[in-house]
């Protein structure tokens, strides 16, 4: 990390990216201009990307980007839409959408901020990304409880923690479990004193990261076993698409659906997040195309964060379903 890099080091860093990446030189211009070796050049532009120094990454083009934006507007009411390049990896996909978010972060917070964070992959992606914080005063809280199963990463107590340390705040557990099988526990949860003012924060917050789920059988609840494969394929069948949060389910137009698989999770619910003024949809996978449109539908999403072959996987999906209308 570049913390536990000396000063002088860091300078010399700054110096050799500035030169090379703005100002177009090459590593044995700079050697010369600078008295180095060119095997120090090349040496320093390394370490400029492994501390955070030099971002290097391929960009969806901007008039693509600005056209598939305005269509998602125009059609769904977002704020805004990051979309990534294609990647073929899931990691790398999940990665580069994550960039895309913190830098959309890194624009819109502010100090006293309260973000409300979701669980799973996507948004433990975007914690993942190095920069340096800004901030003293953010608050990111757990809008969903703990899974055993999951496994830290994934988790929101741990996501949360590291978003603070990423762009600078304090993180909010919520100390009660994610996924509980019984109405009347769940519901005792609920009224708990700690649960319900660490739940009344996240309501509060101006931010939320919110992921999107599908009921494939790589889901993240299906690999957790919140869920039976014979309830899955029941929910399917009645027309279910996808979830936010892991409680409130819908089908394609965006209609809550949860006879089926709802009200197990301890967290914030649909009406919760859309709410929050800028609840932003996270969802990198090739698979979310459906439910990221059925989500669009449900009228809580403000950003949504996707690759490009899902936006426009997105906007031809809903298309067909107007022209059929």
């Amino acid at each position: 990390m570049m913390d536990a890099v000396a000063p002088a080091d860091v300078a010399a860093m700054m110096q050799v990216a500035r030169r090379y990446y703005e100002g177009q030189a090459t590593q044995a211009e700079i050697a010369v201009e600078l008295g180095l070796s060119r095997m120090k050049v090349n040496r320093l532009l390394r370490q400029a990307r492994e501390a955070g120094i030099v971002d290097v990454r391929i960009r969806v083009h901007r008039a693509v980007e600005a056209d598939l934006e305005r269509r998602l507007q125009d059609r769904f009411g977002v704020k805004a839409a990051l979309i990534a390049v294609d990647r073929r990896d899931p990691e790398a996909q999940r990665a580069e959408v994550a960039l895309l978010v913190a830098d959309y972060l890194e624009r819109v917070l502010h100090e006293g901020a309260v973000v409300a964070v979701g669980m799973g992959r996507n948004i433990a992606a975007v914690a993942e990304t190095r920069g340096r914080p800004g901030l003293e005063t953010a608050t990111f809280v757990s809008a969903t409880g703990g899974a055993h199963q999951a496994g830290e990463p994934s988790n929101a107590d741990h996501i949360c923690r590291k978003l603070a340390r990423r762009f600078g705040g304090v993180p909010e557990t919520l100390y009660a479990p994610a996924y509980v099988p019984d109405a009347t526990l769940r519901a005792a949860l609920m009224r708990n004193p700690t649960v319900k003012q660490t739940l009344d924060l996240g309501r509060s917050a101006a931010f939320a990261l919110v992921g999107v789920g599908d009921l494939g059988e790589e889901s993240h609840m299906a690999r957790m076993g919140w869920f039976r494969r014979e309830e899955l394929l029941a929910a399917r069948a009645t027309g279910v698409v996808g979830d936010l949060m892991g409680y409130d389910f819908y089908d394609i137009e965006g209609r809550e659906r949860n006879e089926i698989l709802g009200g197990r999770v301890v967290g914030l619910r649909l009406a919760d997040i859309r709410a929050i003024p800028t609840a932003i949809a996270v969802a990198a996978e090739p698979t979310k195309a459906m439910p990221i449109l059925a989500a669009l539908r449900t009228g809580a999403i403000d950003v949504i964060a996707t690759s490009l072959a899902n936006a426009h996987g997105i906007l031809a999906l809903d298309q067909a379903a107007r022209a059929d209308a």
